[in-house]
């Protein structure tokens, strides 16, 4: 008998022997009926194992060596952004103790991080960004160094200097295809009679700060304010805005003392501050000290037992380390990661800047100065800055608009704009110089 033959008729012997598909009991699989029709047929198992056996050219037949992977082409930017920064480090007062010293890398570890957010849709796009950063002293000249970044090409540069450099700076590179960001100086006289057409103002005036707190102080129905006031120029500027704040907005100021006992009452403050502190009754103090000279010994050394707020205590900031909705927390750890500290209100501002950049950028796909600057003023710009709505620039003064963070040293209170205090085009505008109040006017 052919043993082909034989192999199908044991299969049908099989297959009625075992019928396990009509019955819903398992059948035996294909590979057994034959092997067990092939032994009904006389074949030997090694005559089976050899039936099943590759053939031997075939078996000793090597495989074929994979393809070698190609590698990835290259692909070149079509535009690329050159971002300069100019920091220009702060003096800092005797007094300042080792956990309130800043870190070496404030600020840049946001521009850092804001090159690297930029990157991540900008590769996409054959967009590249880069960062070149340059430190001037605390007495040094920031012109010279700006006009270094522009000279290598950098068309976008960050300015961390005082408001009298900035001006310098601006006024010198006027007629240049520069944009420069100012992510330091919060001064209301660069966005009013000292505006210039070239700066862009990321970092929030004092104005901005102290509307937030106004709105936040009145929502509370806290109206009565007592105004403590540094002795530096800086305290008096943040002193006026205050002040304006408070008439914008219905706050009284019922008090009024200039801080004279020096740094050294540090050292006295429970004998110092109560006494110097008994000026009736307020619901709420005020501090201007933005060097930090006095305003952190004010809490629980009052004669009343009142709240602090401004520039100390209860503070509006652009940004705090303990924000967490919105998404800030996605920022907070990106930051986090790679420098192994909390983002700080400078860090924000830089990381702002860079970014506000790279919006544009990704945009527009155009890195021509014009093209940029036209559209950062236009309708369809807008930043996301992780505060609930999207930034944008006023055109009247070149003021970033975002929302304020009012914040304790170890958390968030709240957010200004707040709520009930309305504006005809955005609540934003509720903080600082609105259009029909502005003095600005380019040249």
């Amino acid at each position: 008998m052919n043993w082909m033959a034989g192999a199908a008729t044991a299969a049908r012997l099989l297959s009625s022997r075992f019928p396990g598909s009509r019955h819903g009991t398992p059948a035996l699989p294909p590979s057994r009926l034959l092997a067990s029709g092939l032994l009904a047929a006389g074949l030997s198992v090694s005559c089976l194992l050899g039936l099943f056996a590759a053939p031997p050219a075939l078996a000793q037949q090597p495989a074929s060596p994979p393809l070698a992977a190609k590698p990835a082409a290259t692909i070149p930017p079509e535009q690329t952004f050159n971002i300069g920064v100019v920091r220009q480090i702060p003096e800092l007062p005797p007094w300042v103790a080792p956990l309130q010293m800043p870190p070496d890398d404030l600020g840049i570890a946001g521009a850092e991080l804001g090159i690297r957010d930029n990157l991540t849709s900008g590769r996409f796009l054959k967009l590249d960004y880069k960062l070149t950063t340059e430190t001037v002293p605390t007495d040094g000249d920031p012109l010279p160094v700006a006009q270094k970044l522009y000279d290598a090409g950098n068309r976008f540069i960050l300015l961390d200097v005082p408001a009298d450099q900035l001006l310098r700076i601006s006024d010198a590179m006027k007629d240049s295809d520069v944009i420069l960001l100012n992510v330091g100086a919060p001064d209301d006289r660069l966005r009013q009679e000292d505006c210039r057409a070239n700066v862009f103002h990321i970092v929030p005036s004092r104005s901005m700060l102290t509307d937030a707190l106004a709105q936040f102080l009145i929502t509370k129905r806290w109206n009565n304010w007592f105004l403590m006031v540094g002795r530096t120029d800086a305290d008096k500027l943040y002193a006026d805005a205050v002040r304006h704040s408070a008439k914008k907005f219905g706050g009284k100021i019922v008090a009024e003392k200039v801080w004279d006992y020096g740094p050294d009452a540090r050292a006295t403050a429970q004998s110092e501050v109560p006494r110097g502190t008994q000026v009736g009754e307020y619901d709420m103090l005020i501090v201007a000290d933005e060097l930090g000279e006095f305003g952190d010994i004010l809490p629980y050394n009052t004669w009343l037992s009142r709240p602090v707020a401004g520039t100390q205590g209860l503070m509006p900031l652009s940004w705090h380390e303990t924000m967490e909705n919105w998404a800030a927390s996605q920022l907070q750890s990106r930051f986090f990661k790679t420098t192994k500290r909390l983002m700080r209100p400078l860090d924000y501002q830089y990381w702002e800047g860079v970014v506000a950049i790279g919006s544009a950028g990704i945009k527009t796909r155009n890195s021509d100065v014009k093209t940029v600057r036209d559209f950062m003023l236009g309708p369809g710009y807008d930043l996301p800055v992780f505060k609930g709505v999207a930034a944008t620039f006023r055109g009247w003064d070149h003021q970033l608009r975002q929302p304020i963070v009012l914040a304790q040293p170890t958390n968030m209170v709240s957010l200004s704009p707040q709520e009930g205090f309305l504006h005809q085009v955005t609540p934003l505008d509720t903080l600082g110089f609105d259009k029909p109040e502005t003095k600005c006017k380019f040249n």
